[in-house]
């Protein structure tokens, strides 16, 4: 017998949640923060300097104080095989009907995961209009140092037909920025006809709404990617 093994590797972060601890049992959230382990090597010890973020925790219906941290750690694991969440993004669409084309802003992003070692990340957007390959299918934001909260407020646009949009998805992920080696994937999500949920209602309503920027908060996901550059 000669087994063959698959091997599946996932960008697991390691999250952390300060909580008050009070006699009562009423115990407050304080912050979180999430590290990639990727930045760990064997056997070495390695310090970070940690930033909390003010993220609030849904609490369950019939949850008290004392188990809320517990009750958002149950909803992850029941969660099971479900992709993880990696902070949420502001994107607004607009079809101008005067320039003729699609106008993408990237307005900003929230309680991104932390890649860096610092405890932050350094975040660009990278926008791809697929299935097409060209570079005028591809954008980028700038880079914002040293930030789990960037605010980019950038706007790209594609020169595309109105009736040609329902044939097309807009990738958007976020990367943390690495000098000398390949940036960090932190998350992204996918607008369009193929897409579920709030990112097909916001390309819905894009095509249905000429001339009028619609703004939509959109989670990122950790769903594996494939660099746009």
């Amino acid at each position: 017998m000669a087994p063959a093994w698959l091997m599946f590797t996932f960008p697991v972060p390691f999250r952390i949640s300060v909580c008050d601890e009070d006699k009562f049992g009423h115990n407050e959230f304080i912050g979180e923060t999430r590290v990639s382990l990727k930045k760990l090597k064997a056997n070495q010890k390695k310090n970070f300097n940690i930033c909390l973020e003010r993220v609030i925790p849904m609490k369950r219906a019939g949850t008290t104080g004392s188990s809320r941290g517990m009750a958002l750690y149950e909803e992850e694991v029941d969660r099971g095989g479900d992709v993880e969440e990696r902070g949420k993004i502001l994107v607004s669409l607009m079809y101008s009907t005067q320039q003729g084309g699609l106008i993408v802003g990237i307005v900003r992003c929230v309680h991104l995961a932390a890649m860096d070692a610092n405890g932050y990340s350094d975040p660009f957007v990278k926008l791809w209009l697929k299935p097409d390959m060209g570079k005028k299918a591809k954008h980028k934001t700038q880079i914002k140092k040293k930030t789990l909260n960037p605010e980019f407020n950038e706007e790209f646009f594609y020169d595309i037909k109105h009736s040609d949009l329902a044939k097309k998805s807009l990738d958007i992920s976020v990367w943390d920025y690495d000098i000398g080696k390949s940036n960090d994937y932190i998350g992204g999500c996918q607008l369009g006809i193929t897409a579920k949920g709030e990112r097909l209602k916001h390309w819905y309503e894009c095509l249905k709404n000429k001339d009028k920027k619609i703004e939509r908060w959109h989670t990122l996901q950790n769903e594996n990617h494939v660099a746009s550059d």
